[in-house]
């Protein structure tokens, strides 16, 4: 079997503030190595890196906002945010927890800090994801999975070396929890120092990996650090990762949507002509109807 190499590394972007509760750093899309075809069907990817936020009475966050023609994936990693959309969905996404919303025909949703975190402050780390969905499945009915993390399906390493939490596709002989539209394989590996795994992918799934704590070294050559993206080659299948600390790296692999995108602020869809049909629904109400 081929090996598949990295392609570039990626230090984290500048941040900035999305809302005043997210202070993210963007890796897609990111310029002409990392445009929204490039990594499809993961359309965007921002990753709020360890952050401190002090107490406050006043959760922050994001308030009302549309979504139309993808699926948004937010995975905490450390603090709490509750979640509330116009569909009637609502919950706290806690450390280690997945919120998959599959957006769709259209929704609003707002998201803040967890009252209790807001209160009491502390460190704040979360990957939100964007993943698109066929133009045959666009327009389909909005739902939502909330996926705590003792529903996540593991991989247990051998000789303790840790474990694979499998969110969607597969690893070895276990399932993800989540459901997807398109072959999706979304995993958390969290590997004890000195441990390795190995990745297989068929070598024209887009493939990448974000190292959330710690640091890691690809296929015995290429060292990548705590906060680093790393994208692989289309080439191959197999990659291996050995951790040089204790190490939490989010690995994402999908096989490409290949149909046109237009993409304006919160809508993804084929034309320009369905982005601005997406406005006039907004506009006429027809997202349904959600306070701020």
């Amino acid at each position: 079997m081929k090996t598949k190499n990295v392609e570039l590394v990626l230090a984290p972007p500048t941040p900035h503030m999305v809302g005043d509760g997210f202070r993210v750093h963007n890796f897609i899309p990111s310029g002409r190595n990392l445009d929204m075809k490039r990594m499809s069907p993961f359309i965007m990817m921002d990753y709020n890196s360890k952050f401190y936020f002090p107490p406050t009475d006043q959760p922050r966050g994001v308030s009302v906002h549309p979504h139309r023609g993808f699926e948004t994936v937010t995975i905490a990693y450390k603090g709490k945010v509750a979640h509330h959309d116009s569909s009637g969905n609502s919950g706290i996404i806690g450390e280690g927890d997945v919120q998959w919303m599959t957006a769709a025909s259209g929704i609003l949703h707002k998201e803040y800090h967890e009252e209790e975190f807001s209160k009491n402050g502390g460190d704040f780390q979360m990957v939100q994801l964007w993943v698109n969905l066929p133009a045959k499945d666009k327009m389909s009915t909005p739902k939502y999975q909330g996926i705590t993390n003792d529903q996540i399906n593991k991989f247990e390493l051998p000789e303790n070396g840790g474990e694979i939490e499998v969110i969607a596709g597969q690893y070895e002989n276990v399932k993800g929890t989540a459901s997807t539209f398109t072959p999706v394989h979304l995993l958390n590996a969290k590997l004890d120092k000195g441990a390795k795994s190995s990745f297989n992918f068929p070598a024209n799934y887009n493939t990448a990996l974000l190292v959330i704590e710690g640091s890691i070294k690809v296929n015995d050559v290429k060292n990548v650090p705590a906060n680093h993206f790393a994208l692989f080659e289309n080439e191959g299948e197999e990659f291996i990762i050995e951790a040089t600390e204790n190490t939490i790296v989010l690995i994402l692999s999908g096989e490409p949507i290949d149909e046109p995108i237009a993409a304006h602020g919160p809508f993804v869809m084929n034309t320009q002509a369905e982005i601005m049909q997406a406005f006039n629904d907004v506009n006429m109400g027809k997202f349904g109807f959600l306070e701020d």
